[in-house]
């Protein structure tokens, strides 16, 4: 159960330090940009602020995570699992209000993107569970 948390948690962190990474014409192995606010042609005042609210959330992510890793009945996943998406809500606002309104217009559909990428991965999941059950 523990190791199940433990990566469950370092998966859902994954996508902010792909965010973090610094300037440059670096390329992911898939070939695109490495940043994904690259499309939202932010000021060097924005990346400033955005690298410090993504490293603030990590922090905080970090912080929230080791608070509860020792307790690990049901409801105590349930309030880590509450503040964890409480915390990157906030985070996603400020980062938003950033943001000039064309900025946030292409924001809000990469945003769009991700989750729906996250709901089929989800969907994906639960159908090989399920059929991994019935092996």
């Amino acid at each position: 159960m523990r190791k199940t948390l433990i990566a469950v948690l370092f998966a859902s962190a994954l996508p902010a330090f792909a965010m973090a990474m610094p300037d440059g014409s670096g390329y992911r192995h898939h070939g695109g940009k490495h940043a994904p606010f690259e499309q939202l042609d932010l000021t060097k005042e924005q990346r400033a602020e955005m690298r410090k609210l993504m490293g603030d959330q990590m922090k905080n992510h970090r912080d929230i995570t080791q608070r509860y890793l020792d307790k690990l009945p049901e409801a105590e996943r349930k309030a880590m699992q509450d503040e964890l998406k409480s915390s990157k809500e906030k985070t996603h606002k400020q980062m938003r209000d950033l943001l000039k309104p064309e900025q946030q217009k292409k924001f809000d559909e990469m945003h769009e993107k991700m989750e729906a990428k996250r709901a089929d991965r989800a969907e994906f999941e639960q159908w090989k569970a399920e059929r991994d059950q019935k092996s």
